[in-house]
């Protein structure tokens, strides 16, 4: 998918301080003019001889200590760092993803990289031989293996840590969003005669929404070319899609229209956490305190 691809490029680091960062464009061009030579003419050196102590460098400063940049940008960090992040995901998008990387594997495996066929949608299965898991493991399908896979699972990451974030103190408000979001695409699909390729492409198309509408007002960096307000995004990756894959996004819509049904429910209080859900949360269960201090971590990074 093109537009899945081009859509990974928006990361919060982008969005969140995309004029602290980027180089403007006077500045890149009168560097790459320096660089390049011509930008100053100065006939005084036109006259110099060169020798050969022009060329004797001090290295005594470490200037040119090629060890420390091999380590800098070598393989060895780029795990390191993927691992610290990693680490740092929220539980629940670290599940989802973790799960959805096994699935892709095994189909890599076990399925010529296709996703494995247990896990896909399939009705007449769950309804005759109750493979209940079916509608939930459908969701864990971003695409075969490779490139397009690691940026959707990227894209996904981020817009789903985010929000699970926002939602540390109140973390069953989140897992009602996700529930919400799964369910009614696949009621929604289904009695639509829809037949969806990747779940999981669609389910980050209703989490951008909702992002969207928490963020609303926010100047968004669009690939370092022009801004926009965070509430455009996700009609900007409609008209992306549609321009790129010469399809028309009914799946990418109806993901926009769940958010908003969700938004709207959320906000009016007509949808609201089970209190059983809360109690347990709150509860003496061990997986409940493990889940608390997980997201225990989570709030000390919003303390002042």
């Amino acid at each position: 998918s093109h537009a899945l691809v081009n859509k990974t490029f928006l990361t919060p680091s982008r969005i969140k301080s995309c004029g602290n960062h980027v180089m403007s464009c006077q500045d890149i061009l009168s560097r790459l003019e320096v660089t390049r030579g011509g930008a100053i003419e100065d006939d005084s050196d036109d006259d110099y001889e060169f020798d050969d102590s022009d060329f004797d460098f001090d290295d005594d400063d470490g200037l040119f200590d090629f060890d420390a940049a091999e380590d800098d940008f070598g393989e060895e960090s780029t795990i390191d760092q993927l691992m610290i992040a990693y680490e740092k995901t929220p539980p629940l998008t670290k599940a989802y993803l973790t799960a959805s990387f096994g699935a892709a594997v095994l189909g890599y495996v076990t399925n010529k990289n296709d996703f494995p066929s247990i896990l896909q949608l399939d009705w007449k299965q769950v309804l005759t031989k109750l493979q209940i898991w079916r509608p939930l493991t459908a969701f864990l399908n971003f695409g075969p293996m490779g490139l397009g896979y690691l940026m959707t699972a990227h894209f996904v990451w981020t817009y789903m840590s985010t929000l699970e974030r926002l939602n540390h103190n109140t973390p069953y408000d989140f897992w009602l969003m996700m529930l919400f979001g799964a369910f009614s695409m696949v009621v929604g699909y289904t009695g639509m005669g829809l037949s969806p390729r990747f779940l999981g492409h669609n389910l980050s198309t209703f989490l951008v929404y909702v992002w969207s509408r928490y963020h609303e007002g926010l100047e968004v960096n669009m690939f370092e070319l022009f801004n926009t307000r965070a509430e455009l995004l996700p009609w900007f990756f409609l008209a992306q899609t549609f321009l790129l894959e010469g399809e028309v996004p009914i799946l990418d819509f109806l993901g926009i229209v769940f958010g908003h049904i969700y938004h709207h429910y959320k906000t009016t209080n007509v949808l609201r956490t089970p209190k059983f859900v809360i109690q347990w949360y709150n509860g003496d269960s061990k997986y409940a305190r493990i889940l608390r201090e997980k997201y225990k971590s989570i709030s000390t990074e919003f303390e002042m």
